[in-house]
């Protein structure tokens, strides 16, 4: 199986997720949200076709890195492979961050028609869900861009069948330095 993506992971990564993390740059994006911050990520013939085998190794040499961030592009456009990059990201012991498009509800309702949406959800740690919109940008959120992108803590949702926000506060640094949480 192969991925499509806009450039080779990328290790040491502290803005895009909790921790020190390796992002997955996915190639593809028809959300044309105006003033991406990637635009270059959006035609879906770009980039380059990597064999997920190629992809695991890379994974399974890290060092140092709490875990993986799936972005792009929208990783949602991939699904099948990138269900498979989380999934040994998770058997390896990196947790998993996901940013898209698409709301929660929406991925939800696109699990209805191919069960991989929701199988994703499973993996993962965090969504970072919703376009971004430029009238509600701001500089001083945690993690996206726009006011209307959440933090979902993928885990406690699913648990309690209710979206469940990671809170912003003074002190959320801090709280997910413990090792046992599973944002870092």
């Amino acid at each position: 199986m192969t991925i499509r993506l806009a450039a080779p992971l990328q290790s040491d990564s502290v803005v895009d997720g909790f921790g020190i993390r390796t992002v997955i740059w996915t190639q593809g994006c028809s959300h044309d949200c105006p003033f991406c911050q990637n635009p270059q990520t959006h035609n879906f013939e770009g980039g380059e076709e990597v064999d997920l085998k190629e992809i695991f190794t890379e994974l399974d040499n890290l060092h140092n890195q709490d875990g993986i961030t799936l972005s792009g592009g929208d990783p949602l456009f991939q699904i099948e492979p990138v269900v498979e990059i989380a999934k040994h990201a998770k058997k390896i012991g990196l947790n998993v961050w996901c940013y898209t498009g698409f709301t929660y509800e929406k991925v939800l309702e696109m699990g209805k028609k191919n069960p991989k949406y929701l199988e994703l959800l499973n993996y993962l740690d965090v969504l970072v869900d919703g376009r971004f919109e430029i009238a509600k940008k701001d500089l001083n959120l945690l993690f996206r861009g726009s006011s209307n992108q959440r933090l979902i803590n993928v885990p406690e949702t699913l648990k309690q069948n209710k979206i469940v926000i990671i809170p912003e506060s003074d002190g959320i640094i801090e709280s997910f330095k413990n090792k046992d949480k599973l944002y870092i």
